[in-house]
């Protein structure tokens, strides 16, 4: 398996953001530096993908300070993502970065995850590796916490990785600043936070006007099933 898709839900819909991940450095408003992976690349693809579960913010993030996104395949609805086409060296470094682990092992547990559709490398964020569908005949990867959404504290995430977020899901879906509050406002950890006008705010900040607008066809933003 040389080529696989890596799933993002979170502040990687961005690819500009996914970019200093692969290529190493420190992206504006962040408090890490990344060493970036072997193979520096950008992805071959991109899709927008809709898979079953949900997003939810919990615990501090070292980069950006305040809550960070986790997927939980057990939440109702669907968690709207990015599909990026990598190398499984890309995949493995890019992994190894959300891990904070020193990028370079070729990550054996990706054949476990792909046969069974999970494989934990430990017990922190990220160090749960889940397969989430397939899309061309590839399997479709993502990671996260081994916990569920219920399990622990919800943590309103900063308004930095916020923006990134919601700057990727209109990006990576053509979706309009409403959709992607509709999306955003309900999500575990915003609730009781980041009111609708916050979110307004967040998004078209004074002196910034315009926004995305349509929605790509249907057929384009398939909801994956995990077989």
């Amino acid at each position: 398996m040389e080529l696989l898709w890596y799933v993002a839900y979170g502040s990687n819909l961005h690819a500009a953001r996914l970019g200093w991940y692969l290529s190493g450095g420190r992206p504006p408003g962040g408090l890490r530096s990344y060493p970036g992976c072997r193979d520096c690349r950008p992805p071959r693809r991109t899709l927008p993908v809709l898979i079953p579960g949900g997003i939810y913010f919990a615990g501090e993030s070292r980069a950006w300070t305040g809550g960070m996104a986790f997927y939980d395949p057990e939440l109702p609805g669907v968690a709207a993502a990015r599909g990026y086409l990598l190398t499984r060296a890309q995949f493995a470094d890019l992994a190894a970065q959300e891990m904070y682990r020193p990028p370079g092992d070729d990550l054996p547990a990706l054949d476990e995850a792909v046969a069974g559709g999970r494989a934990t490398l430990g017990p922190g964020r990220y160090e749960t590796l889940l397969r989430v569908g397939t899309a061309d005949g590839l399997p479709m990867l993502t990671f996260t916490a081994p916990w569920r959404a219920a399990d622990v504290a919800w943590t309103p995430p900063a308004p930095v990785y916020l923006r990134m977020i919601a700057d990727g899901l209109r990006e990576a879906h053509g979706w309009s600043s409403a959709e992607t509050i509709d999306y955003l406002a309900g999500r575990p950890g915003l609730v009781g936070h980041w009111t609708r006008p916050r979110l307004v705010a967040l998004l078209h900040p004074a002196g910034e006007c315009g926004s995305v607008e349509g929605t790509p066809p249907p057929d384009d933003r398939v909801i994956h099933d995990r077989h």
